[in-house]
């Protein structure tokens, strides 16, 4: 869920900043899972040319690598060919040659005037450890310190944890931390979804404008937006979870909903007042009239996401959340709906609809 990436250029350096950086994320409760990427340890064989004794006997240090590399390594001497298909054939050293350091040092090199010298005369052969791999991003060498979250907030997690590097972990010039994982993907999708929701909740009332005619009445069935949100966050509270992107796209779904039920009572308040009944007469038919459609719709939207909202397999990270956000959110949205908006229908209907016609 968490990627802290250390960049600079000395390994040495990476592994000790990357250690304490290791220790200030484990010391923020919530913090599970927390591993500093492997940057050593790595068992490697190590020759280094002596060319001293390399001039002394004619040769030159690119000889001795090549015998070490074939050696080892093996090298490509000719090819097998198949049909249509070509293998390479390599030629290297038994194993018994080639197993330790001892074994590859006893491999013998033959100089320009023919006489014949042992590899470790010529080199320095050692077992070292090392990186299993360098890393790197943007041309910048990097280690990766890996968390999870458990039991909190991912966003609230990240300041902390910023604040405890900052406060905790000295870096040294050239040295700098970058926060990644899916921390990351989060935050661009947060910075995505507060230009979508606006928008989206302003089409909304600009279509609403349109179809009803009248800006008060697409006003109050906006104010669905609001019940519904109630219900979202006190759902994700209830039930332990925090804000995410899943859930963010969970109130998109809800609005929508909520500003249907909307649509369905007030269209209908309408209706009636146009129909010459009294306006306390037309809110308490519609109310009533309405009623079964408004929980129907609730109804179908909640049970279709009951089983997201009992699951617990793999996905249920993304499943639980929008389920939950949808299923809390429409309760208290109905309720509201059905008792709220009659209420406050008299105080927003436009008053050509409240005189009776003639």
């Amino acid at each position: 869920q968490l990627a802290v990436k250390l960049f600079g250029e000395d390994l040495h350096v990476l592994e000790e900043k990357g250690r304490e950086i290791e220790a200030a994320v484990k010391s923020i409760p919530g913090a599970a899972d927390v591993q500093l990427e492997q940057i050593s340890g790595e068992a490697q064989v190590v020759v280094r040319a002596d060319r001293d004794a390399l001039a002394r006997y004619g040769l030159n240090a690119a000889s001795v690598m090549e015998i070490v590399s074939t050696a080892v390594g093996g090298e490509a001497v000719t090819q097998v060919i198949e049909g249509q298909k070509r293998f390479d054939v390599y030629l290297r050293m038994a194993e018994p040659y080639r197993i330790d350091p001892g074994a590859i040092g006893r491999l013998w090199i033959s100089s320009g005037s023919g006489a014949r010298v042992l590899v470790s005369q010529v080199a320095d052969i050692r077992l070292v450890e090392g990186p299993p791999t360098v890393s790197r991003e943007d041309a910048q060498r990097r280690v990766v310190i890996q968390s999870n979250v458990r039991g909190r907030d991912m966003g609230g997690f990240v300041a902390e944890a910023r604040r405890a590097v900052d406060d905790h972990v000295d870096l040294p010039p050239g040295y700098f931390v970058t926060w990644g994982g899916q921390f990351e993907n989060q935050q661009r999708a947060q910075r995505t979804l507060m230009v979508v929701v606006p928008v989206s909740l302003g089409l909304i009332l600009l279509l609403l404008y349109l179809s009803f005619g009248s800006f008060r009445n697409a006003l109050l069935i906006i104010l669905n937006v609001p019940f519904a949100l109630i219900g979202g966050i006190l759902s994700l509270a209830v039930s332990g979870q925090f804000l995410s992107v899943p859930s963010s796209v969970g109130f998109i779904a809800l609005f929508g909903v909520a500003v249907l039920n909307g649509v369905v009572m007030i269209s209908y308040f309408n209706r009636l007042l146009r129909a010459g009944l009294p306006i306390e007469e037309a809110v308490r038919q519609g109310a009533m009239l309405r009623l079964r459609p408004i929980l129907m719709t609730a109804m179908v939207a909640s049970l279709g996401l009951l089983p997201l909202l009992l699951s617990t397999g793999v996905g249920s990270e993304v499943q639980r959340p929008l389920a939950t956000v949808v299923v809390g959110g429409l309760l208290t949205s109905t309720l509201l709906t059905l008792l709220l908006l009659p209420t406050l229908y008299p105080w927003f209907a436009e008053r050509r609809e409240v005189e009776t016609p003639q």
